[in-house]
């Protein structure tokens, strides 16, 4: 049954319509858990772990979204809808908009403004996406 929330943004042109793909939801799912393995490595720079650890909540956050039939046609979009996707409560979300927001400014103006804390709530946070994300029940028949 799809999200009424989901089926709005779908509606305004924010998201696409898409069956899912098992395939892309478990390479997504893949790709992100090696990503975190290595966000947690103590001996990687700062920047390389939130980088790591941002691109493996990204993937999950697109592979829930997937999972739910949907496309976003912005990249933040997959956080935000993390309340749909996934059930996730708005700190969690809330926080990975906020990284978001950072990756930009690191991607776009060569400026980062990462810490400890900031790294170790963002792994945090994609742990319990990886969790989430691994109990939702498998696409449909769709192979790629």
């Amino acid at each position: 049954m799809p999200s009424p929330e989901l089926e709005r943004l779908a509606d305004r042109g924010l998201l696409k319509r898409e069956p899912p793909g098992r395939a892309e939801v478990a390479g997504l799912i893949r790709s992100a858990a090696e990503r975190l393995l290595d966000a947690q490595r103590q001996d990687l720079s700062l920047d390389s772990r939130f980088d790591l650890a941002y691109n493996a909540a990204h993937a999950l956050a697109l592979a829930a979204l997937r999972a739910s039939g949907y496309r976003a046609e912005k990249r933040y979009l997959v956080f935000q809808c993390l309340a749909h996707t996934l059930a996730t409560p708005a700190p969690t979300w809330r926080l990975l908009v906020k990284c978001h927001e950072e990756r930009n400014q690191i991607e776009y103006e060569g400026m980062p403004n990462v810490n400890e804390v900031l790294v170790a709530d963002l792994t945090a946070a994609a742990r319990e996406l990886l969790e989430r994300v691994r109990e939702l029940p498998p696409p449909g028949d769709r192979e790629a």
